[in-house]
C-alpha cells in the first residue's frame, strides 16, 4: 500500500486525554549508508529526491534519545529543551524546533506536551557518517510511540509513518527505520518504492550480501565545511546534474541484479563509482567545495592496490565528507580486518568496527 501526504495527518486530537500526564521514550537511531547516493533535492519541495537511492543500515554506531514528555493542557505552545551529550546545543535545538513545527500537522498532539529531548552519539557528529539520519530518525521512533500511546497502529503504519517524519528532519533519516537494505525515492523497477518514505529492500538478496562488515575508517573527525543541505541545494543550478540524477537511477537497476545474483565484484564496481560521482558533484559546483582529505585518497589507492595483489574482496564507499566506510563480506573479515589495521591506521583518527544489519 502506497501513502499519501494526508495519510499521515493525526485526526482524533481528543485522545490525548487519554495518555498519562508524565512519561519518558528512549529510542536508538542508527545511521545508514548509502550504497546509490541521494544528492539533490526538488526546488520547493519539502526533502524530495531527485533520485532514488538504497542504503544498509549499520550497527555498532548509535544516536540515543531520550524524549521526556509532560502533558501541557493549558495551552498549544509546547516548550522544547534540547541536550546533546549533557550539553544545551543551540545550533541542534534550532534544527529540533524548526523539525517540530514541520511535523506539527502530522502530529497535532505534539502541541499538547512539553519535551527535553537529550541525545547521544558514540561517534563524531556532522562528519559524513550519517549522525543526522540517526537523530532525526530515533526522535521520529519516539514521536511514533506517542502516537502508539493514544491511538491503535499497526507495525507497517507505525514504521512508514516513523520514515516519512524523519524525511522531514533529514532526508537520508527516512532509510534508518528498517534493518537491513532500505529504498528511498520512486524507481520503476522497485514496487511500493516513494518519495515520501523508505521501504525495506523488496527483492531478492543473494547470502553473501546479508553478512556484509563496514569497518569505518575516521580520516578527520571536525564536522564538514558545508552542511549537506546546502550541498543538496547547490544540484538545482549545476551543470551536470540532469546526467548524475540519470546515472543514478540507472546504477541502481545494476545493483538491484548484482544484490540478486551474489555478484560482489559488481556490487563493489557501483558503489566505488558511485562515491566519486557524488565528490565529482561536489567539487563542481558553484561555489565547489573538496571534503576528502589526502589521506582518504591516500586509503582509496591502498584498497585498489590491494584487490590487484590479493584479489580480496574489499571496497569502498563515502558520503559528503572525508570518512570512508570499507564493505567486505563476513567470510574475509579477518584477513580483511588485519590488513586494514596494520595497512590503515597510519591514515586514521580512529577506526570503527561496526557491520551491515540484516533482520
Amino acid at each position: 500500500m502506497n501513502f499519501n501526504d494526508n495519510d499521515f495527518i493525526y485526526k482524533n486530537n481528543n485522545s490525548i486525554l487519554e495518555i498519562e500526564k508524565k512519561g519518558i521514550i528512549e529510542k536508538n537511531g542508527y545511521p545508514n549508508i548509502a550504497l546509490i547516493k541521494y544528492w539533490g533535492k526538488k526546488k520547493n519541495l519539502e526533502q524530495i529526491p531527485y533520485n532514488s537511492s538504497i542504503s544498509y543500515m549499520l550497527k555498532n554506531i548509535y544516536t540515543k534519545t531520550k524524549l521526556t514528555y509532560e502533558v501541557n493542557k493549558k495551552n498549544n505552545n509546547p516548550s522544547i529543551k534540547f541536550f546533546f551529550c549533557g550539553v544545551k546545543n543551540h545550533f541542534f535545538y534550532l534544527r529540533i524546533k524548526n523539525f517540530f513545527e514541520k511535523i506539527f500537522i502530522y502530529c497535532p498532539y505534539l502541541k499538547n506536551f512539553n519535551f527535553i529531548i537529550e541525545t547521544y552519539n558514540n561517534f563524531p557528529h556532522s562528519s559524513g557518517i550519517g549522525s543526522s539520519s540517526s537523530s532525526m530518525s530515533s526522535i521520529a521512533l519516539c514521536i511514533m510511540e506517542i502516537e502508539k500511546k493514544i491511538s491503535f497502529l499497526t507495525k507497517y503504519f507505525f514504521l512508514r509513518k516513523a520514515s516519512f517524519l524523519a524525511r522531514l528532519g533529514s532526508g537520508s533519516a527516512c532509510r534508518s527505520i528498517y534493518p537491513g537494505l532500505s529504498i528511498w525515492g520512486i524507481h520503476k523497477l522497485i514496487k511500493g518504492s516513494s518519495n515520501l518514505y523508505s521501504i525495506p529492500y523488496p527483492y531478492t538478496v543473494h547470502k553473501i550480501f546479508k553478512k556484509i562488515e563496514n569497518t569505518i575508517l575516521i580520516i578527520d573527525e571536525k564536522p564538514k565545511n558545508i552542511s549537506s543541505s546546502k550541498g543538496h541545494e547547490l544540484m538545482n543550478k549545476h551543470p551536470y546534474a540532469k546526467n548524475r540524477f540519470k546515472n543514478a537511477n540507472y546504477n541502481m537497476e545494476r545493483i538491484i541484479s548484482a544484490l540478486r545474483l551474489g555478484d560482489i565484484k559488481e556490487f563493489g564496481k557501483i558503489i566505488e563509482k558511485e562515491s566519486l560521482d557524488l565528490h565529482a558533484m561536489i567539487m563542481t559546483s558553484n561555489p565547489y567545495y573538496l571534503l576528502i582529505k589526502p589521506n582518504t585518497i591516500n586509503v582509496i589507492q591502498s584498497i585498489w592496490d590491494f584487490r590487484i595483489q590479493t584479489n580480496n574482496d574489499l571496497y569502498f564507499t563515502l558520503d559528503a565528507g572525508a570518512n570512508l566506510h570499507l564493505l567486505y563480506p563476513f567470510i574475509n573479515k579477518k584477513i580483511v580486518f588485519k590488513w586494514i589495521k596494520d595497512n590503515l591506521s597510519f591514515y586514521c583518527k580512529k577506526i570503527i568496527k561496526s557491520f551491515c544489519i540484516w533482520n
